[in-house]
């Protein structure tokens, strides 16, 4: 195994009993395709209980199954022409209010037409602490949630602003359209946040095996079916937001994840929006702190719902 793989060891449990050791395995990670697995067993990457199995292994309660799992093979990103909203840019940092429906950064489905691509275009360099699939990017936010993003054009830039991600010194506030009528005004959420364990796909409130995840929220519009808050994040767990409201009894409206009947609402996606970003400029040390209105289509949910319409 070389310095760049990774080693992984799960348990068989009762419920997995008589299942293939691929698709085992596939279910343990988002990332982890079955072509991908069935690859890896015929190089003999997976072991159960030491052996070498193949793909239509059956397992049986308490045994290993070892997996050395190969580093990914990263492809030069390409540059596209894309617009984007640039709220602030320098030599260091450029602030991009991120549509609704743009993804971050390449991955399997989405080679291209993302964030990164567009910035490519745009920046020309960016920092590669990330590698080259996330040249430049600090922080994310969901392909499906709008708002506002930072991304370093340089290593020092990527450096400070990823120490200030880690002591909690971003601002960073979100607005949030929850099903439901928030008694309180104000309130935090605690609650470590992992993989959900009946589903890989998703995240979920995990005590035991997540990691922490604080989320302050404050109620700014009642509609009597639905709230309107304002949620700051302390950490920046994946789907934070989405799965904390899930937790207090009021999913994102139009979560297509998270929250039933997503489509009742005119909006493709959870109605979520970065709308506030503030940091420390990672050469002068000046506090810079930028505001985004909401989006179109999450103003038309709340004018529905003030016309008694939803």
């Amino acid at each position: 195994m070389t310095e760049e793989e990774t080693f992984r060891r799960f348990e068989v449990g009762e419920a997995d009993t008589g299942q293939r050791v691929d698709k085992f395995l596939a279910g343990r990670e988002k990332e982890w395709s079955r072509m991908a697995v069935q690859s890896w067993i015929r190089n003999d990457r997976v072991r159960v209980d030491g052996r070498s199995v193949k793909s239509n292994h059956r397992l049986n309660e308490g045994e290993w199954v070892e997996v050395s799992v190969p580093p990914p093979e990263e492809a030069a990103v390409l540059a596209e022409p894309i617009p984007l909203a640039i709220i602030y840019e320098d030599s260091d940092v450029i602030v991009i209010d991120k549509p609704r429906g743009m993804v971050v950064h390449p991955a399997p489905g989405n080679p291209s037409g993302t964030l990164v691509n567009a910035l490519l275009a745009h920046c020309g360099d960016l920092s590669g602490i990330n590698g080259v699939i996330r040249p430049g990017i600090v922080h994310r936010i969901d392909k499906d949630t709008s708002g506002l993003i930072m991304a370093a054009k340089h290593d020092t830039a990527h450096q400070s602003l990823a120490e200030q991600l880690k002591e909690h010194t971003v601002d960073r506030v979100y607005q949030a359209l929850v099903l439901g009528n928030i008694p309180h005004d104000r309130g935090t959420v605690d609650a470590p946040i992992g993989r959900d364990p009946k589903n890989r796909q998703r995240m979920a409130v995990e005590p035991k095996n997540g990691k922490p995840a604080v989320t302050h929220f404050e109620v700014t519009e009642r509609f009597g079916t639905a709230t309107l808050v304002r949620c700051r994040l302390e950490t920046g767990r994946t789907h934070q937001i989405r799965v904390h409201m899930k937790a207090i009894g009021h999913p994102v409206a139009g979560d297509p994840v998270y929250s039933s009947n997503p489509k009742r609402w005119p909006i493709d996606g959870q109605a979520l929006h970065a709308a506030v970003l503030g940091f420390d400029h990672p050469r002068t040390g000046e506090r810079l702190r930028f505001e985004t209105p909401l989006p179109t289509d999450i103003e038309t949910c709340l004018t529905r719902l003030r016309e008694g319409l939803a």
